[in-house]
């Protein structure tokens, strides 16, 4: 696929930005789109961003649960660029006008003092490069028409990259065991999810250390002080206008955030 397609589908999923509707999914438009051109359009999404003054703070990882695998007929992860556009306090508010189909997923983040390198990045590799690790949600968002997506779909959309919330207290790794690590999500009060570390690939710095190898292949690095989301603990949670969130980790605290109509 040549670069004027690649521009193409870029202003095509730009438009869904702007217009606040999603959009026909982008294996309609170039049904022989491959995984590799789909994460052409998405670095070209994100060049833009930061050619018009945003900032890549980090990266996060999908599709690192076997069910969601299953559920897209993939065998490996994704992954996108996390924008400091995309930061929002713990406890604060999100204007719907900022979103489009909103969905909320707890994770464990990770923000790395050293940077780590592909092809042979390790999970061990992974901790020692951590500073620490923060309990964190992640509000993904599709730019793509009533999340009809494809493994193509979502790598050109950055991922179904949204918004995500930092909170609770930062933990060195080496305190606690990750894949053991409890968590419990909340909408409005009420417990809706549950999930373990280990639901991520076994350990989330297993998905960490996929992501280092990935990146490789384009010629990226994970870099000190990037924040890295590891995947998401259990299912994501559809949002309304007026739903409050919050999830409780163990050893880590707390983490929330409130969409606001």
């Amino acid at each position: 696929m040549d670069e004027i397609n690649i521009e193409r589908l870029a202003d095509h999923l730009e438009e869904a930005e702007k217009s606040g509707c999603g959009v026909a999914p982008i294996t309609t438009l170039v049904p022989e789109i491959t995984v590799e051109m789909a994460y052409r359009v998405q670095l070209a999404t994100i060049e833009r961003k930061v050619e018009a003054g945003d900032v890549v703070v980090g990266k996060k990882i999908g599709l690192t649960s076997l069910a969601m695998q299953q559920l897209l007929s993939v065998d490996q992860p994704d992954y996108g660029h996390l924008l400091a556009s995309m930061a929002v306090e713990n406890g604060g508010e999100i204007s719907w006008k900022r979103v489009i189909q909103p969905k909320v997923e707890a994770e464990i983040a990770f923000v790395l003092k050293q940077e780590l390198v592909g092809p042979h990045v390790t999970a061990l590799d992974v901790l020692r490069a951590t500073d620490y690790v923060i309990p964190a949600l992640e509000i993904v968002d599709s730019r793509i028409e009533s999340w009809e997506i494809k493994l193509e779909d979502t790598i050109a959309d950055n991922a179904s990259s949204g918004l995500y919330v930092l909170g609770g207290k930062p933990l060195k790794p080496d305190r606690v065991d990750l894949a053991q690590m409890g968590m419990a999500l909340y909408k409005n009060g009420e417990l809706v999810n549950t999930g373990v570390g280990a639901a991520v690939l076994g350990h989330p710095a297993n998905c960490v250390a996929w992501l280092a190898n990935k990146l490789y292949e384009f010629g990226i690095t994970l870099k000190a002080g990037e924040v890295i989301l590891s995947g998401a603990l259990s299912a994501a949670v559809d949002a309304a206008p007026g739903d409050y969130f919050h999830a409780r980790f163990a050893y880590l605290g707390e983490v929330g955030v409130r969409f606001r109509g």
